[in-house]
């Protein structure tokens, strides 16, 4: 569990999603999945913050916290979420990239299966 400025990070592996809360409801989240085989990479598929907790750092927040959550557990991160894929351009000190192989790998995973996003 991570914070960041009045804002709670918890992770529901089990529904696949890295969620932020603020004043105890969710604020924003990150959709992802877990590569097979396990253990494998953590693949980012959408980050979205509602509305009335734009602006406030929350998307960045949950990026920086998938990418240590991925860290601490040994594991890749493929960026396909777009908010993701910037963020990690914009911070490569704190998000390694991705290997080709792995990232085609992760296309087609989630190609396989759609009810993944």
């Amino acid at each position: 569990m991570a914070q960041s400025a009045a804002v709670e990070i918890r992770d529901d592996r089990e529904h696949g999603s890295l969620v932020a809360y603020g004043d105890g409801r969710p604020a924003g989240t990150v959709a992802y999945f877990a590569m097979e085989p396990a253990p494998g990479a953590l693949v980012a598929v959408h980050t979205v913050v509602r509305p009335q907790h734009e602006g406030k750092g929350i998307a960045g927040a949950l990026v920086r916290e998938f990418y240590a959550m991925a860290a601490r557990e040994g594991v890749a991160v493929v960026p396909l979420c777009p908010y993701a894929a910037k963020w990690a351009q914009r911070h490569p000190d704190e998000a390694p990239e991705a290997s080709a192989e792995l990232v085609r790998e992760a296309e087609r995973q989630l190609r396989s299966h759609p009810e993944l996003f």
